[in-house]
């Protein structure tokens, strides 16, 4: 896992007042990072055009054009002239070795953005709108400083963005570069060092970035053991049976010993899949919701009531049984419009679904904090796990998973987890990890992914 801050300007000054580092000597380090990763991606001699404002975003480009001077064909055009001291400095020893300025944009190999960084708060005035808009048009590698120019603190795009290959982001992963909206113009991340480790410069926080590291797969470690030995998942089917039977072949494929799909009527299903009409005695996970449509809610209830490790999915948000059993150890898999009605349901919020895109931190933090037992998992571009006051983010994901039956896999796989022994927490984020990486790892066209697909390349990892 990797740390995430809301904000680094505290880190910044704390790296200066505690460890006597100074501006100078953090912006050099900054300008280093992109220096290192252009001179090592890019040949000799191609074209560097660094866009630069006024601010220390700016700065930040100028200090990288004197480090470039002499190695490529370096061009700093310059919005506004440097409004900080730093900034006047830096332009000031740009000049010195005779840094090219040019008065408009062109086409370069490479084209570096440096306009705002993380001080953008306020809307793009309809200048900055043209510039980034003509930058996105060029037929460049794109690479953003710190943050795409156009994406605030809070990782909100009200007008436009900067669209990256990658962001060089400096000192610390930020919260504003991983919400669902910049995923599309952030690109790879790559964080700068400062001139301190991230062991001395990061402080502790409550956000972590995923790593593939992260995932523990279920492991048989014992010759002597039978299928009871590996847990048994109930899945309960509503109406639609498709998402119980995708459901139960991805828990079995997950290494549950035994899964039975729990219907009042007998289905036709996989015939490794067992079928029952109430919750098995050796039930060790149930998964609920998927599919579940009109459900008689006295039997239901009477799931929900079980003392048993639950996933709860799709449906079963739009039920208002769902608040009575929040203060109890489960997991929740809501996809956006899924959170809004549980919101509403908890009178937590009463809003739409772009409010909650626009702020998902914010409200996956308001509802942990009021059910601390909670396992949450928000779906998205970027998957949101959180319990009580910590949250994890998953970016392995992609369009690949935008397809129906995904989510019923997910489910699947937690339960299943949950099943062998596995924590609510620990089940769900080595879930997620497997689903998006199984998807991350299907090779035909992105188009195409089916569950089948999806649970067969769960098998390879």
């Amino acid at each position: 896992m990797k740390k995430i801050f809301d904000e680094v300007r505290s880190l910044d000054k704390r790296a200066i007042e505690k460890f006597h580092l100074t501006e100078d000597i953090l912006m050099e380090n900054a300008s280093l990072g992109l220096k290192n990763y252009i001179t090592k991606k890019f040949k000799k001699n191609n074209s560097i055009l660094i866009v630069c404002g006024s601010g220390n975003n700016g700065a930040d480009g100028i200090s990288l054009a004197r480090l470039l001077q002499k190695k490529f064909e370096v061009s700093l055009y310059l919005v506004n002239e440097s409004k900080t001291e730093i900034g006047k400095l830096q332009l000031k020893r740009a000049k010195s070795i005779n840094v090219n300025f040019v008065n408009k944009i062109f086409q370069a190999d490479v084209v570096v953005d440096c306009l705002f960084g993380t001080g953008l708060n306020k809307e793009l005035d309809e200048d900055s709108l043209s510039l980034i808009n003509s930058l996105n048009n060029l037929n460049s590698f794109k690479i953003a400083c710190d943050i795409p120019s156009g994406i605030n603190s809070l990782g909100q795009i009200t007008q436009t963005a900067f669209k990256a290959d990658i962001t060089i982001t400096m000192g610390a992963l930020k919260t504003a570069l991983l919400t669902d909206i910049a995923k599309d113009f952030v690109g790879k991340i790559k964080v700068a060092n400062l001139g301190l480790s991230e062991d001395i410069f990061q402080i502790e926080t409550n956000k972590y970035l995923l790593q593939k590291s992260d995932l523990k797969l279920p492991l048989r470690d014992i010759q002597n053991s039978h299928k009871g030995t590996f847990g048994h998942v109930n899945i309960v089917s509503g109406e639609k049976i498709g998402a119980s039977i995708i459901a139960s072949q991805a828990a079995f494929s997950f290494g549950a010993g035994l899964v039975t799909i729990v219907s009042q009527n007998e289905k036709n299903i996989p015939f490794h899949i067992m079928q029952s009409k109430s919750i098995s005695d050796n039930c060790t996970a149930i998964a609920l919701g998927m599919g579940l449509g009109e459900f008689e809610a006295l039997k239901l209830e009477e799931i929900l009531k079980l003392n048993i490790p639950k996933v709860l999915d799709a449906d079963i948000f739009y039920n208002p049984l769902i608040v009575k059993y929040l203060d109890e150890n489960i997991v929740l898999t809501p996809h956006p419009k899924e959170f809004i009605s549980l919101l509403k349901l908890t009178n937590i919020a009463n809003i739409s679904i772009e409010e909650l895109q626009d702020n998902r931190f914010l409200y996956v933090e308001k509802f942990c904090k009021i059910y601390p037992k909670v396992t949450l998992l928000l779906k998205g571009a970027n998957v949101i796990i959180s319990q009580n006051k910590n949250m994890y983010i998953n970016t392995f994901g992609s369009q690949k998973l935008s397809k129906g039956g995904s989510g019923d896999i997910l489910t699947g796989l937690i339960s299943s987890l949950l099943a062998q022994g596995y924590k609510t927490l620990e089940a769900t984020i080595c879930g997620s990890l497997a689903h998006a990486l199984a998807s991350k790892n299907y090779k035909k066209n992105n188009y195409s992914l089916t569950p089948k697909d999806l649970i067969k390349e769960i098998k390879k990892l």
